[in-house]
């Protein structure tokens, strides 16, 4: 009878501990709005560890190192993970801060420190009595998304302290080798990156034949002669002709339209034209290069030298000085946007892809069109501040709901939009390295937007069916989602040219009657009116009155 006792007393101990937790899940209730006490969690976490296998714990992740499986499985995390657990993996989303128990944040140390094989059993498997899903399926043979998506969130761990530490001293001192340093591990991405135009910004036409595009015997606007080209600039809208005098380069007053195939005059007007050109005298070989266009088509512009590292936008420009990690390659020895927060990786980009003025001007007697003194890892406000708007306003930047119409703006559109705000970077669309894709996008735009907007999103729009939300018969141009969200309004420079809008707002028929701010529908529909574009969006039931008036 005597050893029956300490069972009795184990089933009457548990009996206790059920009936108290009962009594207060009854008091407190059932509740998926409340967090999680470090005991629950805890608890959680240990009891989820143990379930996992030995032989899977220790698995080694077949793709390590394998840049190509890393960015597919980013791409998978975007199109399966984000909607939970956020593009940047900290859990911070409307789902992922309402899930009991909360959603993990993937960059912390409590999943960083799982092993390869913990995190793609995990992955492949899920979690019961939480909201991970299992990617695989009883009676699906295992494929590689699983390990590449291991792959990719070992790849979200931030850097330590000492990491840190090390990096900031490193960038301090290391110096600029170039790109083509680069090749010798990143064989790959060097090769996709040399036939994007961030390597083909200006170039020599002695060294690159193929680089001046229309016959100069044509041009009879502004004649000049191949000789006098010291670089070509541009090759997709326009092409202008730099000539060199002393250490500086200057614009021809010739342009070429790429579209439509003809000669046009370039020199900036001194009124009503960018915030700098009253400033110069109304002569393009009084205006130099380097003030308003060197500093972002090179590497580590020197405003008193003139000289720069690299011509165009080369690895080091992303990424900063290499010679070290060139030396001994190490994730704290080099810069990487990707393992930036969004603020400071989004300022890689803006600082060029933006209209601003330093904060400091003139600086020794210039005026400079480009932030002075900034390099990826520093922030970008204490260097630049971009142009202001005026709301209700059209100036030479924006129209009055303050979407850009100017080029190079799309960073002074995308800190106004959701998606800025939502910790998104201008690399989970696009891939500088070159992709092959309109505007470097790392797959078709609708794939993209698809990925985490698709039918039945919670992130929106919330309609079973692509057709129920566009109106429009799927596959058509108006269904494509940058038709309505990102529609071709910022001007090139160039007739006809023009690029996406990137605040992702919706730009009413309203508004264009309001404030002549072109909108989707009639942009496209271009022989009807603002009047019939309206009427047919006040028929579709999911749309608010207001939306569209």
């Amino acid at each position: 009878m005597r050893s029956w006792k300490p069972i009795l007393a184990t089933i009457l101990g548990f009996l206790v501990l059920g009936i108290l937790c009962l009594t207060f899940f009854m008091l407190r209730g059932f509740r998926a709005t409340s967090t999680p006490s470090a005991f629950e969690t805890t608890m959680a976490r240990g009891l989820r560890n143990m379930a996992i296998p030995r032989q899977e714990r220790h698995r080694k992740n077949p793709f390590t190192g394998d840049s190509e499986a890393l960015e597919q499985g980013r791409q998978e995390f975007f199109m399966r993970c984000a909607g939970c657990h956020g593009i940047d993996g900290s859990g911070r989303t409307q789902i992922g801060l309402q899930e009991y128990p909360r959603v993990p944040d993937l960059r912390a140390p409590a999943t960083q420190k799982l092993t390869d094989g913990e995190i793609h059993y995990i992955i492949e498997n899920g979690v019961q009595l939480s909201g991970m899903p299992a990617l695989g399926s009883p009676h699906r043979v295992s494929g590689p998304e699983s390990w590449e998506l291991a792959l990719f969130v070992r790849s979200l761990r931030p850097l330590s302290g000492t990491e840190l530490q090390q990096q900031t001293s490193t960038i301090t001192s290391a110096h600029y080798v170039g790109s083509e340093a680069c090749a010798k591990c990143h064989a790959d991405i060097y090769q996709r990156w040399k036939k994007t135009p961030m390597a083909k910004v200006v170039r020599d036409p002695r060294t690159h034949p193929d680089a001046i595009l229309p016959d100069l015997a044509t041009n009879h606007v502004a004649p000049f002669i191949k000789e006098q080209v010291a670089f070509v600039y541009g090759s997709i809208w326009k092409q202008r002709y730099f000539t060199k005098v002393g250490d500086n380069y200057y614009p021809l007053p010739v342009q070429w339209d790429i579209g439509n195939r003809k000669w046009l005059k370039y020199v900036v007007p001194s009124h009503g034209a960018d915030w700098w050109a009253h400033l110069y005298p109304p002569d393009n070989m009084q205006r130099p290069t380097g003030p308003t266009c060197d500093g972002c088509h090179s590497v580590d512009y020197n405003i008193h030298t003139k000289q720069v590292a690299e011509w165009n936008v080369g690895c080091e420009r992303c990424h900063g000085p290499g010679s070290a990690h060139v030396e001994h390659p190490t994730r704290s020895n080099i810069l990487n946007p990707a393992q930036m927060d969004s603020l400071a990786a989004n300022d890689t980009c803006i600082q060029c892809h933006s209209q601003g003025r330093p904060l400091t001007n003139p600086i020794e007697g210039k005026y400079y069109d480009w932030p002075v003194g900034y390099h990826v890892g520093l922030k970008l406000q204490d260097f630049w501040r971009l142009e202001n708007c005026t709301l209700g306003q059209t100036d030479f930047y924006y129209f009055p709901d303050c979407t850009a119409h100017k080029n190079r703006m799309q960073g002074n559109d995308f800190v106004q939009s959701v998606m800025y705000r939502h910790n998104i970077t201008c690399f989970d669309c696009h891939d500088v390295h070159g992709t092959g894709n309109y505007a470097q996008l790392i797959k078709p735009a609708n794939q993209i937007c698809l990925d985490c907007h698709g039918p039945n999103s919670p992130n929106g729009p919330h309609e079973a069916a692509l057709e129920a939300h566009t109106h429009h018969k799927d596959g058509s141009p108006g269904s494509q989602c940058v038709a309505c969200h990102m529609p071709k309004i910022e001007s090139e420079g160039v007739p006809g040219a023009y690029v996406h809008a990137h605040t992702f707002r919706f730009i009413s028929p309203a508004m264009t009657d309001k404030y002549k701010i072109p909108n989707p529908c009639t942009s496209c529909h271009t022989d009807k009116s603002t009047a019939w574009a309206e009427n047919a969006m006040s028929h579709w039931s999911e749309v608010s009155p207001w939306r569209i008036r």
